[in-house]
């Protein structure tokens, strides 16, 4: 797995498409590297990127709370279908169906449903267009129901109404950042698609 940064503490590495980010990332990272890996936060399994894992426990409850309190900042780049507005701050009510494991945008608030927001800049536009997001709230399928129930669905995305060939979402986790010892760090790796 390509690493774009490992010390004591913290592993920052590219996780593949079709890899669980809780369960095999972390298999796949003490195969490599040894020791025992603590998931912070996820990925769904079809979408690739950048994450980071600690290797400690005293960094896990940092890099945790860095999470709880929003200062964990993660950016993404997907290609949808059509060309949404030049950029974007999106707020909207989300609400997930477990049973179908699908998520959708409802009109207000009421028991099960959370509030989602994410900023995005138009990079391309045509028949398909690159967009970098960033998220303020991290809820389940967030960026794809966000755009998907605008009219622009991600490229690859069939669960939310894509018709194309491709086999899964073009979404990718390019860019994490979060405080560490007092610095601000920041990993960004960017999929040969979106280059």
């Amino acid at each position: 797995m390509e690493l774009l940064y490992s010390d004591r503490d913290m592993v920052v590495c590219v996780k593949p498409v079709g890899l669980d980010s809780e369960t095999e990332v972390p298999a796949a990272l003490t195969a490599q590297l040894g020791g025992t890996l603590f998931p912070i936060h996820r990925l769904d399994k079809n979408v690739g990127g950048v994450m980071v894992y600690a290797r400690t426990k005293q960094a896990a409850a940092v890099l945790s709370k860095a999470v709880q309190e929003g200062a964990m900042v993660k950016e993404y780049v997907a290609i949808v279908h059509g060309t949404p507005p030049e950029s974007g701050d999106w707020e909207d009510f989300l609400f997930k169906d477990s049973r179908k494991n699908k998520v959708f945008a409802v009109k207000k608030e009421r028991k099960g449903v959370k509030y989602a927001r994410l900023e995005f800049k138009r990079l391309t536009a045509g028949e398909t267009s690159l967009v970098r997001i960033r998220l303020h709230t991290g809820r389940s399928h967030q960026i794809r129901v966000q755009f998907a129930s605008r009219g622009f669905p991600l490229v690859g995305d069939h669960k939310y109404g894509a018709r194309d060939e491709n086999t899964a979402p073009l979404l990718f986790s390019c860019r994490i950042t979060f405080p560490w010892k007092g610095q601000a760090r920041s990993y960004e790796k960017l999929p040969d698609w979106a280059e």
